[in-house]
């Protein structure tokens, strides 16, 4: 009976020692890749932010551009009505 409890004891360390390995490897590697990864996410996230800042901005211009074109073409015909 005592070699049987000495082998469970032994397969009970074995146990422990495969679960502190996968505990470390949690903690060390794949934690940190996760962050790795959220950054990189963030990175992207600010850069599409930033992208569709831009191109509010240009969609603003070309309004702006367009109510400028019709303003011209009204001083256009009012100066041709006048000459």
């Amino acid at each position: 009976m005592t070699d049987d409890v000495k082998l469970i004891l032994e397969e009970i360390q074995k146990l422990k020692a495969d679960v502190k390995e996968i505990q470390l490897t949690l903690e060390n590697e794949t934690n940190r890749n996760i962050r790795v990864i959220a950054e990189g996410h963030l990175d992207l996230s600010r850069k599409l932010d930033e992208a569709l800042r831009v191109e509010n901005e240009k969609e603003m211009l070309m309004l702006r551009v367009t109510s400028l074109e019709s303003e011209v073409r009204r001083i256009k015909a009012r100066i041709e009505q006048i000459a």
